[in-house]
């Protein structure tokens, strides 16, 4: 049903009065920012109750926002998110230049921290990313380190010990072997077979070659892997949104890293937001979660995500979202070609 301006007025209204003082919002404070009658926007209000936007806790206070009144007013009635140059400024001062793990979870505090709720982040890993290239930097006469560095920017390291004293020569016939063959391959190919298919096409070389190639399917492993970051699960407890049961149930699922990936791997838009029961969670149906993903070079590599309770700001979350999963991607792709 499409509602009359007029009801879209107050229910914006009580939704943004809600989400700033977390009290039922009455008819008067609501007369007096739409520019009517307390009778009118009392019969409004009731309207809007039995049309299921709007609920009443007890019988003589104000009302709140209802599950399907804070989706009208995400969708169609809030004010287009936005961040001012200055605080955009204050979030780039706050990312600086930094390694993809370190980025990631700088932007995980910097949305908890914007809007005053727990945050995660997902390293842009998975079975999708490739291998850009393959180094080995000599540690000692018998060690070295193997860098693995993907498409996705990040760059994971294994240190392996031969029984052989390692040259410059032995180092760089393994680098041209590793990249030829390995470079870019998706790391979920980098398999114990094809490891040994590479060892193989070595021939004399093959006997030295252990000890580097199971760096290198270590590497590839910890690549595939996707890492999530968390951060200001205490903003739950400060906010007052949350009763004591909605609350734990929040936090645990907060720390169930199986569940916390199923929620950020959300990809309907860059931006998605799920409202109680649209997340399908039944430790969320009084929460909300904003997920905005990123990408790197193009494709799709990861989420940044904040989750709160309903009466969370979803105009301010929406806007340093956008923002930060916007300025992630750009950082985290600029490194993917820099290296």
């Amino acid at each position: 049903m499409e509602l009359s301006p007029r009801k879209e007025q107050i229910l914006a209204s009580v939704v943004s009065g809600f989400i700033r003082g977390g009290e039922p919002v009455g008819s008067k404070a609501v007369a007096r920012e739409v520019g009517v009658s307390s009778a009118t926007v009392r019969n409004e209000m009731a309207s809007l109750t039995e049309l299921g936007f709007l609920e009443q806790p007890h019988t003589s206070a104000g009302r709140v926002p209802s599950q399907r009144g804070y989706r009208e007013y995400v969708d169609r009635l809030m004010p287009e998110p936005r961040l001012d140059p200055e605080e955009q400024r204050w979030i780039d001062s706050r990312l600086g230049p930094c390694d993809p793990d370190r980025l990631l979870a700088a932007a995980a505090r910097l949305a908890a921290e914007l809007g005053r709720c727990a945050a995660a982040a997902t390293t842009p890993g998975g079975a999708g990313a490739r291998v850009k290239a393959v180094q080995l930097v000599q540690t000692s006469r018998r060690t070295a380190m193997l860098l693995l560095i993907s498409s996705g920017g990040t760059i994971k390291s294994r240190a392996f010990h031969c029984d052989y004293d390692l040259t410059t020569e032995i180092l760089r016939y393994f680098f041209r072997a590793f990249n030829e063959r390995a470079a870019g391959r998706p790391v979920s190919e980098i398999t114990p077979a094809f490891l040994q298919s590479l060892g193989a096409s070595l021939g004399g070389m093959y006997a030295l070659v252990g000890a580097p190639l199971r760096a290198l399917l270590e590497a590839a492993g910890d690549t595939a892997r996707t890492d999530m970051v968390l951060s200001g699960q205490m903003n739950l407890l400060q906010h007052g949104g949350f009763g004591p049961a909605e609350l734990r149930r929040v936090l645990d699922f907060l720390e169930d890293r199986e569940a916390m990936a199923s929620l950020l791997d959300q990809k309907p838009g860059r931006i998605t937001v799920l409202i109680g029961r649209e997340a399908g969670l039944p430790a969320l149906e009084e929460a909300s979660a904003v997920v905005a993903r990123y990408r790197v070079d193009g494709r799709d590599a990861g989420a940044i995500a904040a989750v709160g309770p309903m009466r969370m700001d979803y105009r301010r979350q929406l806007a340093a979202l956008g923002y930060l999963s916007q300025r992630v991607g750009d950082q985290l792709t600029m490194l993917a070609r820099d290296e």
